[in-house]
């Protein structure tokens, strides 16, 4: 599984990237987790507000801090 957080390296994508971290060690899902930065590639997976988390490429939370909790649940559903 891989894991992009989205975002320019403000603090609420640091937050995200934090909970991310933390929901991929306690939930045992082997996954990679990456920090995009690139504004144009954050554009053009359609992310027009950040931060934002993209599994598998696919983009599914932008614009909200997620909780661990909530990583958790998206990670699981795949």
């Amino acid at each position: 599984m891989k894991i992009q957080v989205l975002g320019s390296g403000c603090v609420k994508c640091k937050l995200l990237e934090e909970h991310v971290r933390e929901a991929v060690a306690e939930s045992g899902i082997q996954a990679d987790v990456e920090k995009v930065t690139d504004v144009a590639a954050i554009a053009g997976m359609g992310v027009m507000s950040t931060p934002a988390l993209a599994i598998d490429g696919v983009v599914k939370s932008m614009g909200r801090v997620l909780t661990k909790d909530q990583v958790v649940s998206l990670l699981k559903r795949g």
